[in-house]
C-alpha cells in the first residue's frame, strides 16, 4: 500500500510510514492521552444510557464513554442496571450469583460503595455489577416503598463523595419498566444511543414520554443531554440519511461524533474488556475517545453557562 499523500512538494515518500505504524501511534495517543486533556466538572454528572430497543450499542457505549474518560483522569462509576449484565462482563468485574451488586444495594442488603468494583481497564474506572439476582428485582420493587426512587437513596452524594467519581453512567436493560424508571429518577441527564440504520427512531417517541413523565412527577431535574449516533456505515445511503434526520430533529443534543459499525467493538467483550483496551489504535476506540471529549467539553460549557 502506498503513503498518504504529503503536503510536501518533496516526491520521496515517507517510508516509515506504514498502516500498522499509524494504527500503533493512534493507540500510544490514546493509552497515554496529554495530562489535563478533559476538564473535570463542576459537579457530578450522573448520566443513564437508555433506549428501550435492544441492540443499539447501548451497553457498548456506556462502558466505552466511561474508560475512554477514565483514560483521562476523570473518575467514573458505572453502574449495570441490565440483568444481563454486559456491562459487567465488558468491564471484566465479577458477577457470579452472591456477589454483592446493584441487586443487593436496591433491596437496602449492601451500599453502593461496598458493591463497587475496581476495573482492570484503569484505575479511575469502578463498575457495581449486575448478577442474575436482578432479573426477578422489578417484581420484588413493586411492593416497596419508594420502588421508584430506590437507586437514587443509595447513590445519595454522601455515598458518590465516598467513592470520589466525576462521572456515573447507569447502563439500564431494554425496556421500559421499573428499572429503567430508577435509573431516570436517580440522574439528571439522558444518553441516548441511536443506531443509524432504519427502525431508529422506532419506538423513541416512547421513550421520550416516558422522560416526560418522569420530569412532571418524579425529577424535575431530568433531561435528554446527549444523543449518540452509532452503527454507522459510511457505505449506505441509509446511515446518512438517519443522521441528517437525527439533526435535523434533536439540533445540538447530538453529538458531532458518529461511532462507526466495527468488528473490533463487537469483539472486545468476549475478552471481558472495552474496545479501548483490546484494540486503541482502532476506529472504533478512537471514535468513543472524540465522544466522550465532546461529553466532557459540553459539560464544562454548559456549567459555565449556568454559572453566570
Amino acid at each position: 500500500m502506498n503513503p498518504p499523500p504529503s503536503d510536501s512538494t518533496e516526491t520521496t515518500p515517507d517510508v516509515g510510514w506504514t498502516p500498522i505504524a499509524e494504527e500503533a501511534a493512534r493507540a500510544a495517543r490514546l493509552l497515554h492521552p496529554k495530562e489535563g486533556e478533559l476538564p473535570r466538572p463542576s459537579r457530578r454528572r450522573v448520566l443513564t444510557v437508555a433506549n428501550q430497543k435492544g441492540g443499539v450499542g447501548k451497553t457498548t457505549s456506556t462502558v466505552n464513554l466511561a474508560a475512554a474518560l477514565a483514560l483521562h483522569g476523570l473518575k467514573t462509576l458505572v453502574v449495570d442496571l441490565d440483568p444481563q449484565g454486559n456491562a459487567s462482563t465488558a468491564l471484566d468485574v465479577d458477577h457470579r450469583s452472591g456477589t454483592p451488586s446493584i441487586y443487593e444495594v436496591l433491596i437496602g442488603e449492601v451500599t453502593l460503595a461496598e458493591a463497587a468494583q475496581a476495573t482492570e481497564q484503569s484505575p479511575n474506572l469502578f463498575c457495581v455489577p449486575a448478577t442474575i439476582d436482578l432479573a426477578g428485582a422489578e417484581i420484588e420493587l413493586v411492593s416497596m416503598a419508594s420502588r421508584e426512587s430506590r437507586l437514587k437513596e443509595a447513590i445519595s452524594s454522601e455515598i458518590l463523595n465516598e467513592i470520589g467519581v466525576d462521572y456515573v453512567f447507569i447502563d439500564c436493560p431494554p425496556s421500559l419498566g421499573l428499572l429503567t424508571v430508577n435509573a431516570m429518577v436517580a440522574a439528571q441527564e439522558v444518553l441516548i444511543p441511536i443506531q443509524c440504520e432504519y427502525y431508529a427512531l422506532e419506538g423513541l417517541g416512547q421513550l421520550l414520554s416516558n422522560i416526560e413523565l418522569v420530569q412532571q412527577h418524579l425529577n424535575r431535574e431530568l433531561h435528554v443531554s446527549t444523543i449518540l449516533l452509532t452503527m454507522y456505515d459510511g457505505r449506505t445511503k441509509l446511515a446518512d440519511q438517519v443522521t441528517n434526520e437525527v439533526r435535523n430533529h434533536f439540533g445540538d443534543t447530538v453529538l458531532k461524533t458518529v461511532i462507526p459499525r466495527s468488528v473490533k467493538v463487537s469483539e472486545a467483550p468476549g475478552y471481558g474488556q472495552t474496545v479501548l483496551a483490546y484494540d486503541p489504535g482502532s476506529r472504533g476506540a478512537m471514535s468513543y475517545v472524540d465522544a466522550a471529549k465532546e461529553i466532557a467539553v459540553r459539560g464544562a460549557q454548559l456549567e459555565r453557562g449556568s454559572s453566570t
